[in-house]
């Protein structure tokens, strides 16, 4: 299984998806400036968590704090003894970065072990669905390309949308 550093993940994703970011060999382009758009936040502590019985996601980058929907990421929580998924579709291409816990992780029937460490990657229009294979529970960052997937679990899967203090959500 490939075992690839969060901050890799997140960095190669967001320099391809974020044109004015920061380049790894620190190369800066300034013209997308914090300060010329309301709706970006340097940091985030969340801008809302998402909830359908015990599973939650925090919502850490969205519309809401960065000005922008082409990306969304989100801290997902499974607990143990929280089920499988149902087996369900995305419009965006989903990643999965486990951090903790042991994720199964089936992709058009495929079934794959996701390990801290371990990338997962769902392509739109894939079936897939989710478990927890240890005896704690599954942390992961999720990433959405493009965005909209959070709105999307409110709307058609039930998710229950809580504002946070981090930025005002949509």
């Amino acid at each position: 299984m490939l075992r690839i550093p969060l901050h890799l993940v997140l960095g190669t994703t967001l320099a391809l998806l974020l044109p004015g970011a920061v380049l790894a060999h620190g190369t800066e382009d300034h013209s997308h400036a914090a300060t010329s758009d309301p709706g970006y936040a340097a940091s985030s502590t969340g801008t809302r968590s998402l909830t359908l019985g015990p599973v939650s996601i925090k919502m850490l980058a969205e519309t809401a704090n960065l000005g922008r929907g082409d990306v969304e990421v989100g801290e997902l929580i499974l607990p143990v003894g929280s089920g499988e998924s149902v087996p369900h579709q995305h419009g965006s291409l989903e990643m999965f970065y486990v951090v903790e816990g042991v994720l199964g992780h089936e992709v058009n029937g495929t079934p794959n072990r996701l390990e801290p460490g371990d990338l997962g990657i769902v392509r739109p229009g894939d079936t897939v669905k989710h478990a927890v294979l240890s005896d704690v529970p599954v942390k992961a960052v999720v990433i959405w390309v493009p965005g909209g997937e959070a709105n999307r679990l409110i709307e058609h899967a039930g998710f229950v949308a809580t504002p946070l203090g981090g930025a005002a959500a949509e």
